[in-house]
């Protein structure tokens, strides 16, 4: 309890400093001194806000959505972008814009969550029909069956000249969230939430299927139901703000170190340090090469890939 509440108060003074960095100036006195300014209360309200606010609810359900395939999976190396859900997503997304263009954004959020939970389901079923001998050989499978639909996505935008609409989609950036187009986000929030009353469940079906069956539940429907979490919680966050790798990696892997391994105690503090982690890598992105931003979905890449090997490393020094 007192690791979580530490955490909730460094998250808040994260989210509050993200308040105030970015291009245009805003401070404390802009806003409520004898000099405040009406376009600094504008800007925190139309853009600041709403990009804080962004960043906390795709960093609570992308660490929430990794830690349910972790649990469903039975492997601590898998999440969305080793698993091939967001390159599922991706095709999805790319499928809209080639044959319905004009589809609201709540449209192309339904058929990504669509493709993206086809895509898991296929990963989950090459599973079944190969031998895995180490625990390395499902995030290999994964990152292979993602190479392949990537591939596939790339031809055809490439095909269909969309290269650079797809990257707009896709691209990691939170830099354009503005009211009235970012409120999609907040669902993800709601499935955390749902993720949270149902944590039990996912515990015990990581236990096995022949456990949970035992136990009087149905593992088909639990696998389902959890499936749709994360294949709706990535097409969220992919269509309203782009890929960002390896967040539902290495936070429930850091957490579970912490929390254990039990999804109910630790959802809470997963979802913290999802949050936490996301908006220290988006303050890094907009101060290292102030006054431009690198985008997020860079910054977490490059670290998330190496906390990726370490945690490979560490597994293997383990085993050894």
């Amino acid at each position: 309890m007192i690791r979580l509440s530490l955490s909730l108060v460094a998250v808040a003074a994260l989210a509050l400093i993200s308040l105030f960095v970015g291009v245009g100036d805003v401070s404390l006195g802009g806003l409520f001194g004898a000099d405040a300014r009406a376009g600094d209360l504008q800007l925190l309200l139309a853009s600041r806000i709403p990009r804080t606010v962004a960043l906390i609810l795709a960093g609570m359900s992308m660490a929430a959505a990794g830690m349910i395939m972790q649990m469903l999976a039975r492997n601590r190396f898998v999440e969305p972008s080793t698993a091939g859900t967001t390159e599922s997503a991706t095709l999805g997304i790319l499928a809209v814009t080639l044959f319905a263009p004009d589809m609201p954004v709540l449209g192309r959020m339904i058929i990504a969550s669509l493709f993206a939970m086809a895509g898991t389901a296929l990963f989950l079923r090459i599973l079944t029909q190969i031998p895995l001998r180490s625990v390395l050989m499902v995030p290999l499978v994964g990152l292979m069956l993602g190479g392949v639909i990537d591939a596939f996505t790339t031809f055809f935008a490439y095909r269909f000249d969309l290269i650079q609409s797809l990257n707009a989609w896709t691209m990691g950036d939170f830099s354009a969230v503005l009211r009235g187009r970012y409120e999609l986000i907040w669902l993800s929030g709601a499935l955390v939430m749902i993720a949270f009353f149902t944590a039990d469940r996912f515990t015990v079906a990581g236990l096995g299927e022949d456990f949970t069956t035992n136990l009087g539940l149905n593992y088909r429907g639990v696998l389902t139901f959890g499936l749709a979490i994360v294949a709706m919680v990535t097409a969220v966050v992919v269509t309203t703000v782009g890929t960002i790798p390896f967040l539902g990696l290495i936070v429930p892997n850091i957490a579970s170190m912490i929390a254990g391994d039990n999804m109910r105690k630790s959802l809470p503090f997963v979802a913290t340090f999802g949050a936490g982690f996301l908006l220290a890598c988006d303050l890094i992105g907009r101060t290292v090469n102030f006054p431009y931003e690198i985008p997020i979905g860079t910054v977490v890449g490059v670290i998330g890939s190496a906390a990726f090997l370490w945690l490979l490393l560490r597994r293997r020094t383990h085993l050894a």
